[in-house]
């Protein structure tokens, strides 16, 4: 089963790394990352770029702006998919995501979704 890992942050836990810390952030996340390609679980990766659209719909026509995202105080700054058995090897994954610790209780933090098959009902 695949499963879609989003990565949150705000601007002040991505200002509380110092540049020290995000070169060892950078090091362990790329580690990280490497671990889940060498066992086959990592399907994907990317980071986003900080200047996403939002489209809502007013008055019965979409309509595309800038963000800040749909009423959210953090922001999605990356994500990852792994191919996994289980959703406990999922969320145990998630768990050991090494940027997790640099939150210092600020806000952030990484959602677990299950992702449909094609054809799936979502069940």
């Amino acid at each position: 089963m695949k499963y879609l890992m989003l990565i949150y942050g705000n601007e002040q836990v991505w200002n509380s790394v110092d540049a020290h810390e995000f070169g060892e952030l950078v090091t362990e996340v790329d580690a990280f990352n490497e671990g889940l390609r060498r066992s086959g679980e990592l399907v994907d990766v990317r980071g986003l770029e900080s200047r996403p659209r939002a489209v809502r719909v007013v008055e019965g026509a979409p309509v595309v702006t800038d963000g800040p995202y749909l009423e959210a105080k953090e922001h999605v700054g990356s994500y990852f998919v792994v191919d996994v058995d289980s959703e406990e090897r999922a969320v145990e994954i998630a768990r050991s995501y090494p940027a997790l610790r640099y939150s210092r209780g600020l806000g952030g933090g990484l959602e677990v979704w299950p992702l449909m098959e094609p054809g799936g009902d979502g069940s």
